[in-house]
């Protein structure tokens, strides 16, 4: 019976833990860094150390940060009467790749669920709403995914939101059906921000 060095085995089930890292891609990856040098191994439990011990959410917008505010909400280029609202963080980087948007966001850190038990307290939603008090905010535009957990929350937002004659707009639907944004490419994404239509 071959048995596996135990510093190897808990890699590969540390790996195996991570989305879309099967058995054998956690064991691929393992071995892979043991044929590297000890610097690389080094350079990468550093990197995951400093990302949790470095990084917090934004206090205005929620998004990942390792300042606070963000850099995009201190961007004083930026318009700020422009909110997009995204469910999560890994949503921002594509949206921002188009290079069609210069308003800020906030991360509400998921969508309603409750299949999952996930209502609107679970949401920075009340956080959002405080954003839009001060009558700064022209836009909302609401970038949640085109699946149904995702026009619940916009549903819910938009409710909240009417009451304040803030105006109200949804990506444009070139975005299929049950797919998220941060798998969305470029040139889609540049389109649904551009043909964003009112909600």
């Amino acid at each position: 019976m071959v048995t596996t060095a135990e510093p190897v085995t808990k890699l590969v089930e540390a790996f195996n833990k991570l989305p879309g890292i099967g058995p054998k891609s956690a064991q691929r990856l393992t071995y892979y860094l043991l044929s590297r040098p000890g610097e690389e191994a080094k350079a990468l439990a550093e990197a995951i150390l400093a990302l949790k011990e470095k990084t917090r959410l934004c206090s205005v917008c929620f998004y990942i940060t390792d300042c606070d505010p963000c850099r995009i909400c201190q961007d004083r280029e930026r318009d700020h009467s422009k909110i997009c609202v995204v469910e999560r963080p890994s949503d921002i980087p594509p949206l921002e790749r188009t290079g069609k948007y210069n308003g800020v966001y906030h991360v509400l850190h998921g969508p309603i669920s409750p299949a999952q038990g996930i209502g609107p307290g679970e949401l920075k939603a009340k956080e959002f709403l405080s954003r839009l008090q001060d009558g700064s905010v022209t836009e909302v535009i609401l970038a949640t995914n085109p699946n149904l957990e995702g026009e619940t929350t916009a549903m819910y937002l938009r409710r909240m939101i009417l009451p304040l004659g803030i105006r109200i707009t949804r990506l444009a639907r070139g975005l299929p059906f049950g797919a998220d944004l941060e798998y969305a490419d470029d040139m889609t994404l540049s389109q649904a921000l551009e043909d964003r239509q009112e909600f």
